[in-house]
């Protein structure tokens, strides 16, 4: 067992996001989970991107020697891989970007904007409800109710994805050398940039899992564990 996974969580989120992979990952590979600033227990920081490269960072160098390394970003998560292996492009053995391949500008930033601001107008406990009302209606409760016992985390979502749009481009793929994996759901409106992403990381390899949005790893637990799976055993041992 020489791959490590380095579980980096999506946005109001933490790492309990992960929930439904742990089953299907755990005896197959090591796992290290991530809650970035702001989120989980680092609830108490401050967000930014150069925070998160630090957190991911520490979790990387974490790793024991003799495993590999491969960091999996889900959506806030993935930018903020990015931002790591900008700063760390030797690090680490393998990159699995989920739900994040768009370039955050134009129209649809101007969404998130929106979806940032309403979380601040109507506040944590409304918000709260509204998130779970949708969730629950989505997924099975045995499914989703240990994601949602991770608690949301919502004061850090006007900063984040601020820094994202601001700062997050494709180019900070181009001095990364391991093998890289854009993993995105059928559904998922964070795929629409795959090319340029591709075009800035050539050995990027993309992969689609069918019936599934941009919550891929909870619209299809199995697709994604084993998706993580095959790329982790595909990376070059060291």
């Amino acid at each position: 067992m020489a791959a490590h996974l380095v579980l980096v969580h999506g946005s109001r989120l933490s790492s309990a996001q992960w929930a439904p992979q742990l089953p299907l990952l755990e005896g197959r590979v090591a796992l290290t989970l991530v809650d970035l600033p702001g989120h989980g227990a680092r609830g108490g920081e401050g967000f930014t991107l150069a925070r998160c490269a630090e957190v991911i960072h520490e979790a990387v160098s974490g790793v024991p020697a003799g495993e590999e390394a491969v960091v999996v970003g889900h959506s806030l998560g993935g930018y903020a891989t990015m931002a790591y292996a900008a700063q760390h492009p030797a690090e680490p053995h393998g990159l699995v970007l989920a739900g994040c391949s768009t370039t955050p500008t134009g129209p649809g930033a101007a969404v998130y904007r929106g979806v940032a601001a309403l979380t601040d107008l109507l506040g944590p406990v409304r918000m709260t409800r509204v998130n779970d009302r949708v969730l629950h209606r989505l997924y099975p409760a045995e499914r989703i109710d240990p994601v949602i016992a991770g608690g949301y985390w919502f004061d850090p979502t006007a900063a984040a994805w601020s820094e994202v749009m601001r700062l997050c481009r494709p180019s900070m793929l181009l001095d990364v050398g391991c093998p890289v994996l854009l993993l995105n759901g059928r559904y998922d409106q964070f795929r629409l940039g795959t090319r340029r992403y591709v075009k800035a990381c050539p050995q990027a390899r993309v992969e689609v899992i069918r019936r599934a949005g941009h919550l891929s790893n909870l619209d299809q637990p199995a697709a994604f564990a084993e998706a993580l799976l095959r790329f982790a055993d595909s990376v070059p041992r060291c």
